[in-house]
């Protein structure tokens, strides 16, 4: 397994991270999967054997029940993986259970803590922007964490880029632990992290830790031109449909058209190439995948040690380009300054 630079720090993560959005099971998560500890247990087991040591979660899936799961997992065997995982979103019913207020931040750490059975956290992001806490007071309270040890890195996750820059000025004015990591939706079917996020992210020194490279399961193989959607999907459940980014249905064909092409011209499954296409990208330090089972998780494994070659990559790049909002499509024009990043 190929380990990359997280970001503008020293810690090295693998190109591939499991995602535990699938394990438990609860309110909106069941259609996702409900993977019990011994099921994931078995899960961690192939990962570790394919160099693949890092597993992200965060507090509100299946009401903090994902994390039990894998803190099962991992038992025993802390020191062989990374854990990342997120707070901020609604977590109880109280006024101050949301956010990424001091109190809050601080409650939601030592609950992840708690429910994974470790003492420290090797990436801990926030799950959006509060835009209703100073980004002062959100840094210090990170900061605090990082310094009492029961935090390594901190991150961000699907944040505006100002939102980004802002925190990163904070951090270096004040000295505090700044974000090295952005946990972004990038895909084939969504390209619109390349506008601003990904040159930020080069220039700043923030890796992109992407979820959902398949496009909540669009790129995955199953959904085709003139088929009907499998019984068994995340886009039969009405909660996962409202909060999956849009993709009209044309596109996603026109993008699966050619992701069969290649298929057959390389050998290897729709899914493995819509995900190793991203591993590709600029600025990516490690990719998501998720699995309902050993079966699923193998395949997606698969998407790595090999490279879609120039060419092929060139004609996925025509397939899923889409038409720019201002003021990156007037940004396009000024290429001889503000080139397409390419590392």
């Amino acid at each position: 397994m190929e380990f990359r630079q997280l970001g503008k720090s020293g810690f090295k993560v693998p190109a591939l991270s499991l995602g535990t959005a699938t394990f438990a099971g609860g309110k909106g998560f069941t259609e996702w999967g409900n993977t019990d500890v011994k099921e994931a247990t078995r899960l961690v087991d192939i990962c570790l054997e394919a160099g693949v040591s890092m597993f992200d979660s965060a507090d509100i899936y299946s009401a903090g029940a994902a994390e039990e799961v894998l803190g099962g997992a991992i038992k025993g065997r802390r020191d062989k993986v990374i854990i990342s995982t997120k707070a901020t979103f609604r977590f109880g019913d109280g006024p101050n259970d949301v956010g990424s207020s001091r109190a809050h931040l601080i409650q939601a750490c030592e609950g992840s803590l708690r429910r994974l059975g470790t003492d420290y956290i090797d990436l801990f992001q926030l799950h959006g922007f509060d835009a209703l806490t100073p980004v002062e007071e959100v840094l210090h309270a990170l900061d605090d964490l990082v310094r009492a040890g029961k935090i390594r890195y901190i991150g961000c996750s699907n944040f505006s880029g100002w939102h980004i820059m802002k925190s990163l000025a904070v951090s270096e004015k004040y000295g505090l632990a700044r974000y090295v990591a952005h946990q972004a939706y990038y895909s084939l079917i969504g390209r619109e992290y390349e506008w601003e996020l990904m040159p930020l992210a080069l220039d700043q020194g923030v890796g992109a830790v992407v979820w959902s490279p398949l496009g909540f399961g669009r790129l995955g193989g199953k959904v085709r031109r003139g088929q009907k959607l499998p019984k068994v999907s995340r886009l039969q459940d009405p909660w996962t449909v409202k909060i999956a980014p849009p993709a009209p249905d044309e596109e996603v064909h026109r993008i699966v058209d050619v992701l069969d092409e290649i298929a057959k011209e390389t050998g290897h499954s729709v899914a493995q190439i819509a995900i190793n296409w991203v591993l590709q990208r600029p600025s990516v330090s490690t990719v998501i995948i998720g699995a309902r089972n050993e079966e699923q998780l193998r395949q997606n494994l698969d998407a790595v040690n090999w490279k879609l070659t120039a060419a092929q990559m060139a004609r996925l790049d025509a397939a899923s380009a889409k038409p720019r909002i201002y003021p990156y499509w007037h940004q396009a024009q000024f290429s001889e300054r503000n080139p397409f990043p390419t590392s």
